[in-house]
C-alpha cells in the first residue's frame, strides 16, 4: 500500500519531494563455501541470524534509517498522503464475502466481518438450516503478532476440518484437526508441514507434506486419526534434493495425487483414497525437462505434459497402464495449455492464446466449447468446483476495467450467470475508464504484449504520465486484471500499463524459457524496451514513466 500511495503522490506533486539522500547499507567482509565454490556476500549482516525473530541492533538501525528516509520524502505532501490513504481504505469492502460453493451436503464460503483482518469460514446445509462456523481466523489469530492460515480441508463426511497455521512467520505450519460441531481441536498432526492436505475417502486419515530444516517438502505422510507415534511415510524424495513433494486429490475425490517436481521436471504417483495404505502407482518415471500433471475420471488418466511440444499436449492413459500415453489434444504453437480438470461429462482445459486466457470444455466425443469473453484484455480461470458432476462450472474473471467477477457457467445451456461483482464501496463507474492492448517490438524482434488502462480523456499524444508494471519470472504470468487501488493513479491522469515480458509464461512455455538462465537478460531488455515503446507511441512523455515490479520483478528496475 505504501508504494501505491507514493506513486499517486509522485504523479500529483513530484516537485515537492525532499532531496534527502537515501541510506546506503555498509559492506562487511563475509564469505561462505559450498561445493568448492566460495561466495563473497558483503551484505550478509543484513540477514538477522535469529529470523523469524529480528532483534539484531545493526539490522534494526538500518531499517529505521530506511523508514526515516521514506517519512522525510513524504513529509512535504503529508496531507496528500493521508487523502490517498483514505481513498484506498474507502475502496475496501469491510464485510466482503465469497460466493457459496457446493460440496457434498453443504455449501461453503468465507466472509470478513467489519474490522476483521482475517476471514471467517462458514457453511450451510444445502437442504436448508442455519449457518455453521467452520473456522474463525480472527479467533485463531487472537493474541498473536503474526498469523497465517495455510491449508484447510473439510473431511468427506463433513464432520472435521484439517487446517494448518503459521504463528511466527517461519513458513512451517502446524496441522490440527477440529470437530466442526463442537469447534474444538481434537488432534495436532504435525508442526513441520507446508502445502496442502488431502483426506481419505472414509475421513479417517489425512495426507500431508513434511518440510525439512531447509524448507524442502521432502515427504508425503499419512496420518490416521487417533494414531500415536510417527506418521507413515507414503513417499519420500531421495533422488533429487531440488525436488519438492505435494499432495492433492483428483477432481472426483477417488485418488490421492502425489507429485514430486522442480520447475522443469515432475513425477506423479496415485493412491486410492479408499485404500491409503496401498502401494502408490507410479504414472511415468521422471525425465529431465519433462513435466506433467494428472487428473483421473473412473479408470482414465488425463495427462497434461510438455513431452512432445513446449506448449503442452493432453494425453490419456488407463490406471492399469499409466505410462502408455495417447494424445487427446495435440500441442500447438499458438495455444498454450496451462491446466486440466476432469469432470463427469467433460474435460475442462485452461490455456492461453496470444497471451489471453481461454477455457475450453471437451466432451468424450471430441466436441469442444470455448467459453466466450468479450473484452480485449482480461484474465479468466476455473474457480472452486468441488463436485465433479455439478451442472454449473464456477469461473473467475476480471479485466483492467471490469472488477473481479464470479460466474457460473451453465454447461448445458451454454451461458454465463453472474454470481458476484467486486464492490468498490467508495464508488466505481466502469464507463469512465478505457483499456487497450498493444504489442511492442523488443530489440531482438520479439513482440511483447502490453495492456493499458486509463481514464477517459487521456490522450496518447506524448504529454501524459504512465506507470509500468511487470514481473517476468518463474513462469508466472502477469495478467491484465483489475485493481481498485490503481484508481488513485488513473483519477489523477496517470495511465497504468502491464507488460507481459519474458520470464513469465504469458505467451507460452517458451516465453518462460526465453527469460531464464542464460536468456535472463531478455526479461530486463523487454522491460526497458516496453517503456521506450510506450514513450514512442505517445503514452508518456520522456521521463514521465514510473515503474515497479514486485519480488523477482524488482530485478528489472535496476536495468532502467
Amino acid at each position: 500500500m505504501k508504494a501505491l500511495i507514493a506513486l499517486a503522490m509522485l504523479a500529483t506533486a513530484s516537485g515537492a519531494l525532499a532531496q534527502m539522500q537515501p541510506p546506503i547499507a555498509a559492506t562487511r567482509p563475509h564469505s561462505f563455501t559450498h561445493h568448492g565454490i566460495t561466495v563473497e556476500d558483503p551484505y550478509h549482516w543484513l540477514k538477522d541470524q535469529g529470523y523469524p525473530t529480528v532483534d539484531d541492533p545493526d539490522v534494526l538501525a538500518y531499517l529505521k534509517a530506511e523508514n526515516a528516509y521514506f517519512e522525510a520524502q513524504m513529509a512535504p505532501i503529508g496531507t496528500l498522503k493521508d487523502r490517498i490513504y483514505d481513498e484506498l481504505k474507502g475502496r475496501v469492502k469491510q464485510d466482503d464475502a465469497s460466493v457459496p460453493a457446493p460440496d457434498g451436503a453443504f455449501e461453503y464460503w468465507w466472509q470478513f466481518k467489519p474490522g476483521d483482518q482475517y476471514r471467517t469460514w462458514m457453511r450451510r446445509p444445502k437442504a436448508g438450516g442455519p449457518d455453521q462456523l467452520v473456522l474463525s481466523e480472527p479467533e485463531l489469530a487472537k493474541g498473536l503478532s503474526y498469523f497465517r492460515l495455510g491449508a484447510q480441508a473439510v473431511s468427506p463426511d463433513g464432520k472435521l476440518v484439517a487446517y494448518a497455521t503459521d504463528s511466527d512467520g517461519s513458513e512451517r505450519f502446524t496441522i490440527r484437526i477440529r470437530d466442526i460441531a463442537t469447534g474444538k481441536d481434537i488432534e495436532t498432526v504435525t508442526k513441520v508441514s507446508v502445502g496442502w492436505v488431502a483426506w481419505s475417502a472414509d475421513s479417517r486419515a489425512l495426507m500431508w507434506t513434511e518440510v525439512n530444516e531447509n524448507w524442502r517438502r521432502i515427504k508425503a505422510r499419512l496420518h490416521v486419526l487417533g494414531q500415536t507415534g510417527e506418521d507413515r511415510v507414503v513417499y519420500e524424495e531421495t533422488e533429487d534434493k531440488g525436488f519438492g513433494v505435494s499432495v492433492s486429490r483428483s477432481q472426483d475425490g477417488r485418488w490421492f495425487i502425489i507429485t514430486t517436481s522442480d520447475h522443469a521436471t515432475s513425477e506423479v504417483r496415485l493412491l486410492p483414497t479408499a485404500n491409503p495404505t496401498a502401494a502408490p502407482i507410479l504414472v511415468k518415471r521422471r525425465q529431465a525437462g519433462v513435466t506433467y500433471e494428472v487428473d483421473v475420471r473412473g479408470q482414465t488418466l488425463f495427462i497434461r505434459t510438455n513431452d512432445t511440444h513446449v506448449n503442452f499436449r493432453v494425453a490419456t492413459a488407463s490406471v492399469a497402464n499409466p505410462g502408455e500415453w495417447t494424445t487427446l489434444i495435440a500441442g500447438s504453437d499458438r495455444d498454450y495449455i496451462t491446466g486440466i480438470a476432469a469432470f463427469a461429462s467433460y474435460l475442462a482445459v485452461q490455456g492461453r492464446r496470444d497471451g489471453l486466457d481461454r477455457i475450453v470444455l471437451r466432451t468424450d466425443d471430441g466436441r469442444e466449447t470455448e467459453i466466450p469473453f468479450a473484452e480485449a484484455a482480461y484474465t479468466a480461470s476455473i474457480g472452486s468446483n468441488a463436485e465433479p458432476d455439478a451442472p454449473l462450472l464456477r469461473l473467475n474473471y476480471a479485466s483492467m476495467v471490469t472488477p473481479a467477477t464470479v460466474y457460473d457457467y451453465d454447461v448445458k445451456a451454454g451461458r454465463l450467470i453472474t454470481r458476484k461483482v467486486q464492490q468498490v464501496p467508495s464508488g466505481y463507474d466502469a464507463s469512465q475508464y478505457e483499456s487497450q492492448r498493444l504489442w511492442i517490438t523488443a530489440r531482438d524482434g520479439a513482440r511483447v504484449p502490453v495492456a493499458i488502462v486509463y481514464k477517459k480523456g487521456f490522450k496518447p499524444d506524448g504529454s501524459g504520465k504512465l506507470h509500468l508494471y511487470a514481473y517476468g519470472a518463474y513462469g508466472i504470468p502477469t495478467m491484465p486484471g483489475f485493481s481498485a487501488n490503481r484508481l488513485s493513479l488513473l483519477n489523477r491522469g496517470v495511465a497504468f500499463a502491464i507488460a507481459q515480458i519474458r520470464g513469465g509464461d504469458d505467451l507460452g512455455y517458451q516465453w518462460y524459457l526465453d527469460g531464464k538462465l542464460a536468456k535472463r537478460t531478455n526479461t530486463f531488455n523487454d522491460f526497458v524496451d516496453a517503456a521506450a515503446g510506450l514513450v514512442k507511441a505517445g503514452w508518456a512523455a520522456p521521463g514521465m514513466i514510473s515503474a515497479s515490479g514486485g519480488s523477482a520483478g524488482g530485478l528489472s528496475l535496476i536495468h532502467i
